[in-house]
């Protein structure tokens, strides 16, 4: 089988973890595997590395950026229009916004040969990946309608749509972009050979960072983001040192474009010896990094399904988050604290309720790392793909 992937850009993020995983196992299993992408820039850091060795055949497209911009838009389009008549997959599979979008709309214009009863589809199937939604209710009114507008418009001019939570599906179902029955659930997988740390893991990464020994750490592995919460989390220090002590420290994982306005604020606030931001950390070296916390907390605005909470709980961490987007699938009252999103005295308390109730947070993320052991593996994402594509192939367009 031909599978084209399309991603807008290759940095280190869900959705490229994801999507590089992907074309890694389809490669193993014997397909043609292409990966277009537009030019990787910015702090996040790259995954083109891990892209490289995947097997894949990779393609750069430098009209393929992330912002809204007419001409670059129309050049990407005609570009993957004609890319996709050359190379002829059986599978186009697109992933975020801008890509989905374009990419979508390229596809549906190509076909490599008549339509008739011998041959069904004369063109790829197209396949769409909805790993973060790209409205919320933080964006202008207009720039909300807008990409429902656009997603609407895409919808229409592909096969199949994946969400990876059934929150997702329910999202885009409210907002009548698609009807249920035309979307699958496939959660992101993550690779759990990562997640295996050395007995001396935490007392290691404490070191380098140079956190005391006997620090109650609270992390937040995500790209440095105004909607990922770290501010909420400033704005609570004060209530944690208070209850959990002065040798409490936040552990910012991760860079973006924010990090120059976060330190200003630590700066003001006169919290840089007890916040720490550790900057672009590379893939491989996340769950090392991550074994210096006593848990992940996520008080994110918008989310898809969070794999930074899979990896936490892979890593044994207790989990707190805000009751946003897909987080619910992975954080709730089986496997960790689930807080109303804003609601600042509430995630407080559920910070300090993990580290002192340590019997009921022991039960929560014992459950909780079974229960992404067995949903969220890359394996079980690779097969749910394969089976996929092999019974669209096998309807009629």
């Amino acid at each position: 089988m031909k599978i084209m992937h399309i991603i807008t850009r290759l940095i280190q993020g869900g959705a490229q973890q994801n999507t590089v995983m992907s074309c890694r196992a389809q490669v193993a299993a014997g397909h043609q595997v292409t990966l277009v992408y537009g030019p990787i820039y910015g702090p996040e850091g790259s995954l083109l590395k891990e892209a490289q060795q995947s097997g894949a055949k990779l393609i750069e497209l430098p009209s393929m950026v992330r912002s809204i911009h007419p001409l670059k838009d129309a050049q990407c389009y005609l570009a993957l229009k004609k890319l996709i008549k050359q190379e002829k997959p059986d599978i186009v599979h697109t992933h975020s916004s801008k890509a989905g979008i374009i990419g979508r709309a390229a596809a549906s214009k190509v076909q490599y040969s008549q339509k008739t009863s011998s041959n069904p589809n004369p063109g790829p199937i197209i396949i769409h990946t909805v790993h973060g939604l790209p409205f919320h209710d933080h964006q202008p009114k207009w720039v909300h309608n807008l990409y429902v507008g656009l997603e609407q418009f895409a919808a229409k001019r592909c096969h199949h749509i994946i969400a990876i939570t059934p929150e997702m599906v329910q999202a885009f179902v409210d907002k009548n972009i698609a009807p249920a029955s035309k979307f699958s659930v496939v959660p992101s997988g993550v690779d759990l050979s990562r997640f295996k740390l050395a007995p001396n893991a935490k007392l290691d990464a404490r070191k380098k960072l140079n956190i005391p020994q006997d620090a109650v750490v609270i992390a937040n592995l995500a790209r440095l983001d105004p909607l990922k919460g770290h501010n909420d989390l400033l704005d609570i220090y004060p209530t944690l040192k208070q209850k959990l002590g002065d040798n409490t420290y936040l552990l910012f994982i991760g860079d973006g474009f924010y990090r120059k306005e976060l330190e200003q604020k630590i700066k003001a606030q006169n919290l840089t010896d007890k916040i720490i931001i550790t900057g672009y950390i590379p893939h491989e070296q996340v769950a090392a990094t991550l074994a210096a916390a006593d848990m992940k907390v996520l008080p994110s605005y918008q989310e898809g399904q969070s794999r930074t909470l899979v990896e936490a709980l892979l890593l044994g961490l207790p989990i707190v988050a805000y009751n946003v987007g897909g987080i619910p699938s992975i954080c709730n009252a089986h496997t960790g604290r689930l807080v109303t999103a804003h609601d600042h005295d509430a995630l407080a308390a559920a910070i300090v309720d993990t580290i002192e109730n340590k019997e009921k947070t022991q039960k929560l993320t014992e459950a909780g790392r079974e229960f992404v052991r067995k949903q969220y593996s890359s394996q079980a994402m690779t097969d749910a793909l394969q089976h996929l594509y092999d019974s669209l192939r096998s309807i009629p367009n």
